[in-house]
């Protein structure tokens, strides 16, 4: 079958043009596609829209009725491509973007005034969760995360770089003592952080590529870094958590960040990723981009969010 609604454009211009022919010519086909097209149509449709002669076109009954149903049906497919199309150049309609707790209200949140005064016609809809969504199935736009990505179909652009830090108030090593190596942390009330295979409340990775593990215990595990920071705040424990959880924290000498022999696993990035599409909608590709501008240039955000 033929493209259907191109057959009803087409059969519309034939009946006002008068002729295969003269339609063919005005939208840049042959005679005889135009012809297959109409011809299709009444396949379909199980009627003859058209009367032909070597000399004349004329509707049939059944024919003017359905230039009549195209004559008010076509418009409305125009209407609706260009609403569509126009989200490709405008950001307008609801964005749903799904972002990590501690991350999106620190650091997303602020900056989104800023983005709704450039697009006025744009609503946002957050969704806060350290849990991994998706995307596909539960209808969200874009989605910040954090860490190494895993293959999908997904596409995915950097915004920057996570590092890890291992860190206890100065009331917790005065009481305790400072871990010096990693394996001294199996000694110490290490407080994890549920959602993680390498930081949570059993086992901590280190190296590189995280190689290097330890076991430890602690009276507290959670899965928000927020949580974890306040206890360790209060001198509960040690946390191995991301420099944008501690940063506040060590700048005002809450909490010190404790070398050990080994370094911190490098967790991977901070992405931007979003479902597959060849041309994503203008709210897509404009948050996108206003997000890796604001990383690379907002001094308030933290080193991890510098631009490569």
């Amino acid at each position: 079958m033929l493209d259907r609604v191109t057959g009803m454009r087409i059969f519309v211009r034939t009946v006002s043009a008068g002729s295969f022919s003269a339609a063919g010519r005005q939208m840049g086909i042959s005679p005889a596609m135009a012809t297959k097209h109409v011809d299709a149509l009444e396949d379909h449709l199980g009627v003859k829209l058209l009367h032909r002669t070597t000399r004349r076109l004329s509707l049939t009954e059944a024919g003017g009725d359905y230039l009549e149903a195209c004559l008010r049906i076509l418009p409305e497919i125009d209407e609706a491509e260009a609403s569509v199309a126009s989200q490709r150049v405008e950001a307008r309609g609801l964005l749903r973007m799904s972002l990590p707790l501690s991350f999106g209200s620190r650091f997303i949140a602020p900056l989104l005034p800023a983005f709704n005064r450039r697009h006025p016609a744009l609503n946002i809809e957050l969704g806060l969760t350290d849990s991994r969504v998706d995307l596909v199935d539960g209808g969200w736009d874009l989605a910040v995360r954090i860490g190494r990505l895993a293959d999908s179909p997904l596409r995915a652009r950097k915004l920057g770089d996570c590092a890890m830090l291992v860190c206890a108030a100065p009331s917790y090593l005065d009481d305790h003592g400072v871990p010096r190596r990693v394996a001294e942390l199996a000694q110490h009330n290490c407080l994890g952080y549920t959602l993680s295979s390498w930081a949570g409340g059993k086992e901590w990775a280190f190296g590189h590529d995280g190689s290097v593990r330890v076991a430890i215990r602690g009276d507290l595990a959670a899965n928000n870094g927020d949580v974890l920071l306040a206890a360790a705040v209060a001198g509960q424990g040690v946390i191995y958590q991301p420099d944008f959880i501690v940063a506040d924290a060590l700048q005002h000498d809450q909490l010190i960040a404790l070398p050990l022999d080994h370094p911190p696993y490098a967790p991977g990035g901070i992405y931007a990723v979003y479902p597959q599409d060849r041309r994503p909608p203008a709210k897509v590709r404009l948050m996108i981009d206003y997000l890796a501008e604001a990383f690379a240039q907002a001094p308030g955000l933290p080193r991890a969010l510098a631009a490569d």
